[in-house]
């Protein structure tokens, strides 16, 4: 492992002021109290004293001395004159005719403010002690690393070492780490089972390809046989022992991340490792590939029944049309005799004699038969059509059954041991089938299947014990074990001795206190103030009216007009679009590359920090290829060293994946943040979430069914974060087009760019009142774009409180009980989730299926709708709130119309057969994405100073609106040859 991961522009940058400190810097850092103004008034002379003051500020600020005091922002130098009342600063240039008056005064503040060396103890021990737990317990990457230790010496008063020792210790640290890692998975591995991982590296007589490759290579069949393969490939997997083997204490993060390189490295590779390491990563591989198995073979078995339920029903309809017509005969004769016996002039002894003479008791008799063949009770199956789909559910369920462990909660009871006896129905000495448990059968499968409380027909039984089990397992009342998407939750939160340890610090990380009833206080101050505030501007607000609906007063929001473009902003966009130089996709990447270095993020799979010649080059041609979705050929150039179709694949398997993905797209994230017309458009602490639909042509288990998205086919949602800098920072592949709530959380928790979105802002599809109580837990202000606001609940704490106008309307008590009574199971929840110890999607996804009352899912429901409601009432006070949502989540809609039009080959379907590969090429596509967005960022701030420049005078509300999604100057299709011009090199 290499201990140099720094770029220059990331050593150029280390202990230096890069431009002004914003207002809260400069007030944090920058502010002399009284302490500090007596002890810098002690020097004499102006120049001495501003000197020793910048001297001081720098070291707190940057953690560090310059060895240059005065190369310091002009800002902060009339700030600091400011505050010792020096007019002159131009005094300060005398500071430096002394050489050793600037080591003195280091040294003065050095022992004054307790500022120690790096290398002093016990404080060098404690840092690499620290250095080391963080490096065993997280999976985090070196840079990481390096700004957590920045941090932590700061924080302890102790001086920056130069760039290249402190990266050199994190790299060592890294590296003891991964040697321990190593070590004790090697250990734990049975001589009998190493055996048998060492076999999956060879291959087997008769067979062209390794065991290794064979199982890693995931089912991709929907269907009967589909399944039956995944099972049977889980079996094979189960046999090699991996989760069955006691695990020792290893941090799951860096278990999954052995197991993350063993999926995508080749088996030759693997083979030619140290033992240790071959051994631990055959071990993290066989355990994870048993989960990812048993998820394959589940996601296929919901997609089956879900797929088999909905054919039913579609059958079931159609049948339903094609008797229609009898069934409206018959309906209508029935209609004839009732209307006999309604009619009041009828004699009650001549209704029957009525009655039969106009139809005889025969034809009567028939139209009651007809009737009850072809009408159906609400919400019952068609049976007719069930009993023919049995055969194909035989084909799979015996061995399903013998082969995954299905484990539960006492809510998944009953479905377990309907489940066990389906199994005994195919020993050799079968039960009976009225001794069948009868608990898993509910009220719309009790005709079908019941008769006198007994079981008597096992194929309706089988349907209904399916049915139930896919709920359960929805629910997570039933799960498997080991798993990563339908394993427990509860299993995968921080272990109770951990949490014991790590409350204090999870607490002052979320900012919440552990006294539920402190933190009920404020959360009911802030709902009071909010109330009455709203209260008082409601009469004078025009965007809002209540109106009395089912007896109770609703607010009605009006639509927001739409926002006036002046005859300014039309012309500066028109100038400033004029201004753009056009440009290839590849040679935008290119410049990119030049600008950011981005490809040196892109490191070989298997051999760490290998390189080529003209690797950019090469990276760059591939991730045109699968962003714009042409494949590689269009990119071929034999004549090119780094454009060979050899050259092209050999990339693209070893370094394009998930992992240099996102870190590539830091940097490019990062890089924006520093353009001025960027910071016009946010500062990076807002961000929207939404998802861009995708048609999946293939044969997949990735993709899914959706009757508004893909009505004819299956498809994805490629889930998309984007900043207020119209920035991508994380994206997530969802199969099908379920709900955005689940994921939500994930997009925040799991980025890694230098972003901190404290808001974030969706449609109505990612709202849940259990979201807005994990969000406000975990700190952040949920800010979805609500519909039909009349049908939302305001709640409130105090019952006697007058809220005027709203009292109506903020009618429903908070139950405060249960949420003093979960408060430390709440903040156990938070803690997990922001160490990342569970996948937030699990969580929200089991917190929705939580039917129990009193539970912790009510819990956080509670807290959800006080931070909902407070949210509400912000939401109707104040039309530029909700403007604001709109155009953040515009941007979001713009961003994802430039993505249809990058990604327009194969007809903009999305044709990989394997997860991974979707996520990869969809990664791909957005960090091309974003190369779009800096390169015209980059260019609209020029062009905008260009005008400005000409003594234009261009408003910040209109800066505000350019956008950086115009695509008009930038061609995707036709030419795709590479050369950059040397003026941009």
């Amino acid at each position: 492992m290499s201990t140099e991961f720094l770029s220059d522009e990331q050593r150029a940058r280390y202990g230096q002021y890069t431009g002004d400190p914003d207002p809260s810097q400069l007030a944090r850092f920058f502010h002399l109290d009284d302490a500090d103004h007596a002890f810098v008034l002690q020097h004499k002379g102006q120049h001495h004293r501003l000197g020793f003051a910048l001297q001081l500020c720098t070291v707190r600020f940057l953690g560090t001395f310059l060895s240059n005091p005065l190369d310091v922002p002009a800002t902060v130098v009339q700030i600091l004159a400011r505050q010792l009342a020096i007019r002159d600063t131009r005094t300060l240039q005398r500071y430096l005719e002394r050489d050793k008056t600037r080591w003195e005064h280091a040294a003065e503040i050095r022992q004054h403010y307790g500022y120690q060396e790096f290398t002093s103890q016990p404080w060098h021990f404690r840092l690499n002690r620290w250095l080391y737990s963080r490096a065993w317990l997280t999976n985090e990457r070196p840079i990481m690393l390096f700004e957590h230790a920045i941090a932590w010496l700061m924080h302890h008063h102790i001086l920056l070492p130069g760039s290249t020792t402190l990266e050199r210790l994190i790299g060592t640290i890294q590296e003891r780490a991964a040697d321990r890692l190593w070590t004790v998975l090697a250990t734990a591995v049975t001589p009998e089972q190493q055996q048998r991982f060492e076999a999956l590296l060879v291959v087997p007589p008769g067979r062209r390809q390794t065991s290794f490759d064979r199982l890693r290579k995931a089912p991709t069949g929907v269907s009967a046989i589909g399944l039956l393969g995944a099972v049977r490939r889980l079996a094979e997997v189960q046999s090699l022992g991996g989760a069955g083997q006691p695990q020792p204490q290893i941090p799951p993060g860096r278990f999954k991340a052995i197991a993350r390189y063993a999926m995508g490295a080749r088996a030759q590779t693997i083979d030619r490792l140290p033992p240790s390491r071959r051994t631990a990563t055959l071990f993290a591989f066989a355990t994870q590939l048993e989960a990812a198995a048993q998820d394959d073979v589940l996601d296929i078995l919901a997609q089956i029944v879900a797929a088999l339920f909905a054919r039913n029903e579609r059958r079931g309809q159609q049948d339903r049309l094609r008797t229609i017509s009898d069934l409206d005969s018959a309906a209508l004769r029935l209609q004839a005799a009732v209307l006999v016996v309604l009619n009041p002039t009828c004699i009650d002894m001549e209704i029957r004699t009525q009655i039969f003479a106009a139809q005889s008791p025969d034809e009567l008799a028939a139209a009651v038969a007809q009737v009850g063949v072809l009408v159906h009770p609400k919400h019952e199956p068609f049976e007719h059509q069930l009993r023919g789909q049995y055969a194909q559910i035989r084909r799979f369920l015996p061995t399903l059954l013998h082969t995954l462990r299905f484990t539960g909660t006492v809510g998944g009871q009953s479905v377990l041991a309907a489940l066990a006896f389906l199994q005994r129905l195919d020993e050799k000495d079968p039960p009976k089938l009225h001794e069948a448990p009868t608990a898993v059968v509910n009220g719309r499968w009790k005709r079908l299947v019941l008769d006198s409380g007994e079981v008597v027909d096992r194929t309706f039984y089988t349907f209904c014990v399916l049915e139930r089990l896919q709920q359960a397992l929805d629910r997570r009342d039933v799960f498997v074990v080991p798993s990563e998407r339908w394993g427990d939750p509860r299993a995968k939160l921080l272990p109770l001795p951990t949490w014991s340890t790590m409350r204090g610090h999870v607490c002052r990380t979320l900012g919440r206190s552990t006294d539920p009833r402190a933190e009920l206080a404020v959360l009911g101050q802030q709902l009071d103030t909010a109330y009455r505030h709203t209260a008082a501007n409601i009469s004078g607000n025009s965007g809002v009216r209540l109106e009395r609906i089912d007896g109770h007063d609703r607010p009605i929001v009006t639509g927001l007009d739409k926002l006036e473009e002046p005859l300014m902003l039309r012309l500066l966009r028109k100038e400033t679009l004029n201004l753009m130089p056009r440009v290839d996709v590849p040679d935008l990447l290119l410049e990119i590359q030049a600008m950011t270095g981005f490809a040196d993020e892109f490191t070989h799979l298997s051999q760490g920090r290998a390189r080529v010649a003209d690797l950019p080059l090469s990276i760059c041609a591939v991730l045109v290829a699968e962003a714009c979705n042409i494949g590689l050929e269009p990119l071929v150039q034999p004549d090119v060293p780094a454009l060979t179709r050899d050259r092209l694949a050999w990339v693209q398997q070893n370094y394009v994946r998930d992992e240099t993905l996102t870190r590539a797209n830091a940097r490019l994230v990062a890089a924006q943040a520093h353009i001025p017309i960027a910071l016009a458009w946010g500062g990076g602490d807002v961000a929207s979430a939404d998802g861009l639909r995708f048609v999946v042509p293939v044969r997949t288990i990735s993709a899914g069914d959706s009757a508004k998205h893909f009505p004819r086919e299956r498809g994805l949602t490629w889930y998309n974060g984007i900043s207020d800098q119209n920035m991508g920072f994380n994206a997530l592949v969802i199969p099908g087009a379920l709900r955005d709530a689940p994921y939500l959380l994930n997009l925040l928790l799991e980025q890694q760019t230098h972003l901190r979105p404290t808001e974030v802002m969706t449609d109505t599809a990612g709202y849940s009142d259990i979201v807005f109580g994990l969000f406000w837990i975990l700190g952040y202000q949920f800010s979805p774009r609500l519909a039909d606001l009349k049908d939302m609940r305001f709640w409130r704490l105090d019952r006697q409180a007058d809220y005027g106008a709203l009292n109506d309307v903020g009618r429903h008590r908070i139950a405060t009980t249960v949420i003093v009574d979960y408060w430390d199971e709440i903040l156990h929840l938070a803690g997990s989730l922001k160490l990342g110890a569970v996948a937030a999607d699990v969580v929200v996804r089991w917190l929705h299926g939580d039917k129990r009352p009193r539970s912790l899912a009510r819990a956080i429901t509670e807290l959800g709708r006080i931070a909902k409601t407070l949210y509400l009432l912000a939401y109707i006070d104040d039309d530029h709130y909700r403007r604001r949502i709109l155009i953040q989540l515009n941007k979001g809609e713009r961003r994802h119309s430039l993505a249809r039009v990058v990604f327009h080959g194969q007809r903009g379907e999305v044709r990989q057969h394997y997860r991974q590969g979707q996520e990869d090429q969809l990664g791909a596509l957005g960090l091309v994405l974003n190369c779009v967005v800096l390169w015209n960022t980059r260019y609209l701030d020029a062009a905008v100073g260009h005008l400005q420049g000409q003594g234009r005078e261009l408003p910040d509300e209109h800066l505000a609106r350019l956008s950086p999604f115009i695509h008009r100057h930038i061609n995707v299709l036709g030419r795709y040859s590479f050369g950059l011009p040397e003026k941009v090199q």
